[in-house]
């Protein structure tokens, strides 16, 4: 017999990092119908990423875990679409001036676009995804004007937007919080941590010295809170 499709819910955008597994965390929270995640194998430096966002789908017990591969990153020059150096040992102000080289073009529209498409197939009434505002490391496509901007296509470019008057509820719970209010929402809603990945370089353990694992080193130390993937192993 054929499974019966269930409708509504939400849809998360789930890289493994650790502002996506807050995001989720908000939304098993918050949302009373299905919960989908969609991750994506898009051409980044490593994989070990995606394998955070299975185990952080498996311990929320999402209903529908999607993983797609768009390999687009051959559009898409970047320091962790290709093997050229990552920016290392950057100071908090260097990291907050300017576009940095790991911005990868069009990622969060290509993104939140099949985000779009999957909310408007099952007819999910949100999509979530962990994009900040304070601690976005000067990606254009991280900040309040996109979100707004994607809100208004959402309404123009689906059959659900033109005969039902449907915009989905974009939903970006960090936007406005710092990486240390990350850690703490996180820590209230039960994150596990220690299943989340954020090294641009990939690796059995963080690098420290790239941007996002300098940002995520200083969301940790001013919520006072310890980082498990930076623990000695036993």
């Amino acid at each position: 017999m054929k499974a019966r499709r269930v409708d509504g819910g939400a849809v998360v955008l789930l890289s493994g990092g650790m502002d996506s597994a807050t995001s989720l965390a908000v939304a098993r929270r918050d949302e009373s119908g299905p919960l989908r995640t969609l991750s994506l194998s898009y051409g980044q430096r490593h994989h070990r990423e995606l394998r955070a966002a299975r185990a952080l789908a498996r311990y929320f017990a999402v209903d529908e875990p999607i993983e797609l591969t768009v390999p687009f990153a051959p559009l898409a020059p970047s320091a962790i679409t290709r093997r050229g150096l990552l920016p290392r040992d950057r100071s908090l102000q260097e990291i907050g001036k300017g576009i940095p080289a790991t911005y990868v073009p069009g990622r969060n529209t290509v993104f939140l676009a099949l985000a779009l498409s999957l909310a408007e197939s099952r007819r999910a009434d949100a999509i979530y995804l962990g994009i900040n505002a304070v601690d976005y490391s000067g990606y254009p496509d991280c900040r309040p004007e996109y979100l707004d901007a994607f809100r208004r296509l959402a309404a123009l470019a689906t059959a659900r937007g033109v005969e039902e008057h449907w915009t989905p509820r974009l939903v970006a719970p960090l936007l406005r919080l710092s990486k240390a209010g990350i850690v703490r929402l996180g820590e209230r809603l039960g994150v596990p941590w220690d299943r989340t990945w954020s090294c641009y370089a990939g690796g059995a353990r963080p690098c420290g010295r790239c941007d996002s694992c300098l940002l995520r080193a200083r969301g940790f130390r001013e919520a006072r809170v310890t980082d498990p993937l930076l623990k000695d192993p036993a």
